[in-house]
């Protein structure tokens, strides 16, 4: 199965879901909260063009957001992505 990263921040609506998605579908992911870290998080957006969160990573390809993940899901492409 693919590596899952989820990239989350403080207070954050869209994480919580993003996470509850992955949990109900029993994918296993990493957490990197960067809420308290200026640096990674600018060093995340160099690397995935993005400034919002979560960012979602399968085998560290950029998914996006909690809304492609979930589309992703309900598409089927979410299976497709981890190799399930």
């Amino acid at each position: 199965m693919s590596s899952i990263t989820v990239y989350t921040t403080n207070a954050c609506p869209f994480c919580v879901r993003a996470k509850a998605l992955l949990d109900a579908r029993g994918l296993p992911y990493e957490e990197i909260h960067l809420g308290r870290d200026p640096e990674d998080r600018a060093n995340l957006a160099k690397k995935t063009g993005m400034m919002t969160f979560p960012q979602i990573l399968i085998d560290d390809q950029l998914v996006g957001g909690f809304d492609e993940l979930s589309a992703a899901d309900k598409s089927g492409r979410l299976k497709e992505l981890v190799g399930a």
